[in-house]
């Protein structure tokens, strides 16, 4: 469903496209309409992730860490494509720290289309 800088990674849930109206200069005529110049359109992804192991949250970590990356997701305007992101804050909740390892629950950040 997704991949991440070319990795593939556990399906996130919540998964939320957000299709962003990005505009220049706005303002209204002297008859009160908007003149509006919308110079791009570009998506934020909101992306949560359940329980993951410790090395399942690397893994997705590691994919968002350079500073632009690919992404490969369903958009519900476009289909299946790829787009070059980059990330928010990353939101690293531990939800447990067992004798089989430490467990993540809530990760979740933005990526935003350059």
């Amino acid at each position: 469903m997704l991949k991440l800088n070319g990795v593939a990674v556990a399906a996130p849930l919540p998964y939320k496209v957000i299709i962003n109206d990005l505009d220049g200069e706005s303002g209204r005529n002297a008859r009160g309409d908007l003149i509006r110049d919308r110079i791009a359109i570009k998506r934020s992804i909101n992306l949560e992730w359940g329980v993951l192991t410790n090395q399942e949250a690397k893994t997705i970590l590691n994919a968002v860490s350079r500073i632009f990356f690919p992404v490969e997701y369903e958009d519900p305007q476009l289909g299946r494509t790829t787009k070059t992101f980059y990330v928010g804050d990353r939101d690293v909740p531990v939800l447990i720290e067992t004798s089989s390892g430490i467990f993540y629950k809530g990760l979740a950040f933005n990526i935003i289309e350059m």
